[in-house]
């Protein structure tokens, strides 16, 4: 009997990123059979069971990935801060630029001040510059509002964007990003905010997927970070943290412990918390981005995650403090420069593990049947190409849930 199905791509080199034991998950000779927006079939051409497509595309040897995954980004905020960052070249410091207005405080102004069509018409082209690198997945968070009126405005504008292009968009809560100035200086007060006031309208109006928040010196405690957690927890949304960034205050082992589905930064994490993420399956995501705009010098602990099994993800973290950055694929080159991933790992990073960071193992991140048709299809030779030129795109086609760009 023949199965009918919506496209056949033949013709190709798979990387399935399948963690199967090869390298890349790769398939010779493959074949990719779509349906629905779901991948229905996959393998090598010799296999391919009786089928017939409506439209058959061959793709001359290409490469095709699982489409990209960036699972750390804050893609909606108001205005820029490329004046700060020629002060701080000139001297300045971080604290003598807040005082006079700037740092997080400028970006929650803009913000606060932002329409949600002036914020979507800022945001699509940062969106637009992922996508055209093969990026079918963004996870946008929340915390340039730190109220409940503006926070929910960028969670509906992280929504719309998804509406605007062929892109699926996971929806971050951060509220407990940093402390307004309205706050003076309580951060016990503004977390009670978060947890009885913002959290659960944000949550009632369907606007989120999943809670993160600050865990640093110049962040939230521990103490803070369980109340969220718990808030979270109560109704029914996993939890997510920064953490280890700039200091360890144990805040992955905490995450850990509430399931956590990432633990992203983690310069500075303990193997206390290393052994805790990997029992709990905590992804690290890991932000080479911030790394080198901070100039940072502290290298997260690669070797040990290795050695625990922690899934490492990589991503962009763009924002307009710390890594205004809208290039995956630099991402990529970054994570293995600077801190010595390889291109397979790097590329894993994009793909299989940010799926996991996301809570959507089950529905992307791998060339699998039964997964949603997101695909990359790139002019490269190997994949390792993916990681190793800068400033080169070499993607010749995006496929999301099934359709081409």
């Amino acid at each position: 009997m023949t199965t009918q199905a919506d496209k056949i791509w033949k013709n190709t080199r798979i990387a399935t990123m399948q963690d199967n034991g090869s390298a890349y998950g790769v398939i010779e000779s493959g074949v990719i059979v779509g349906k629905d927006g779901k991948i229905v079939w996959v393998g090598s051409d010799k296999d391919l069971p009786d089928l017939t497509a409506a439209e058959t595309i061959d793709l001359e040897g290409r490469w095709v990935t699982p489409g990209l995954i960036d699972c750390h980004t804050h893609l909606v905020y108001g205005g820029n801060r490329a004046e700060e960052f020629e002060q701080r070249l000139k001297g300045a410091t971080y604290e003598e630029i807040s005082r006079a207005g700037g740092g997080i405080v400028s970006t929650v102004k803009a913000t606060r001040e932002a329409s949600e069509s002036d914020l979507l018409e800022q945001s699509l082209p940062r969106l637009d510059h992922l996508i055209s690198e093969g990026v079918t997945t963004v996870e946008i968070k929340s915390g340039y509002g730190l109220d409940t009126e503006t926070e929910s405005k960028m969670l509906r504008v992280a929504s719309a964007l998804g509406q605007h292009r062929n892109v699926q968009i996971s929806r971050t809560f951060l509220g407990a990003h940093a402390l307004p100035p309205e706050a003076g200086g309580d951060k016990d007060a503004y977390i009670t905010s978060v947890c009885e006031d913002q959290l659960p309208a944000i949550a009632d109006a369907g606007l989120v997927d999943a809670v993160d928040i600050f865990c640093d010196t110049i962040g939230f405690s521990l103490e803070q970070t369980r109340r969220v957690f718990e808030a979270a927890h109560q109704h029914g949304l996993a939890v997510k943290i920064h953490a280890e960034q700039l200091s360890d205050q144990s805040g992955a082992g905490l995450a850990a412990e509430y399931g956590a589905l990432s633990a992203d930064h983690l310069e500075h994490l303990s193997e206390d918390s290393a052994i805790q993420m990997s029992r709990a399956g905590t992804v690290a995501v890991l932000l080479p981005g911030a790394f080198y705009y901070l100039r940072d010098t502290k290298v997260p602990p690669i070797d040990m995650m290795r050695q625990r099994n922690i899934p490492m993800a990589v991503a962009t973290d763009c924002n307009p403090g710390s890594s205004p950055l809208t290039s995956i694929l630099l991402a990529l080159n970054m994570a293995c420069t600077l801190f010595r991933l390889t291109p397979e790992e790097a590329l894993a990073g994009a793909t299989r593990n940010a799926a996991k960071a996301l809570g959507l193992g089950d529905e992307t991140g791998t060339i699998s049947i039964g997964k949603a048709c997101d695909l990359a299809i790139w002019d490269i030779d190997h994949p390792a190409e993916l990681s190793y030129a800068m400033g080169f795109n070499p993607l010749y086609q995006r496929i999301a849930g099934g359709l081409s760009d």
